[in-house]
């Protein structure tokens, strides 16, 4: 006899599979019914329907280094603020770009960072 923290009884296991069963072997909904069937994607949502997203703009790319580094990474450099967003699990879309930075910039803020990214920065240092 298998003790374990399951919820349900087999009985209730082997109900679920069969209910289960027609979804599993057609690859889509089964029921009649449309308000069981999960929601689909929403077109206009990059983030969900096209995996990572890059940040086209300096406003996109300020709130996503913002929402991962915070204010308390600046004011850093290029090389130190890969490793801060890779340390903070960041999404390689936003650590990428930072390459093409001059590894003798300086930034100040979240603000600095996205125009450099954004403008592409590849010469001239930041502030």
């Amino acid at each position: 006899m298998q003790r374990g923290s399951d919820r349900m009884s087999a009985h209730r296991d082997d109900e679920m599979k069969h209910q289960l069963q027609g979804l599993l072997r057609s690859g889509h909904p089964t029921r009649v019914e449309e308000w069981h069937d999960p929601e689909p994607v929403a077109e206009d949502d990059p983030w969900i329907a096209g995996g990572p997203h890059v940040p086209a703009s300096a406003a996109e790319a300020r709130l996503e280094l913002g929402r991962v580094l915070g204010r308390t990474a600046f004011p850093a450099g290029p090389r130190e603020l890969m490793g801060m967003l890779r340390d903070r699990h960041a999404p390689d879309a936003l650590i990428e770009p930072l390459h093409r930075l001059p590894r003798s910039a300086r930034y100040r803020n979240v603000q600095e960072l996205a125009e450099a990214l954004t403008r592409g920065e590849g010469t001239e240092g930041g502030r």
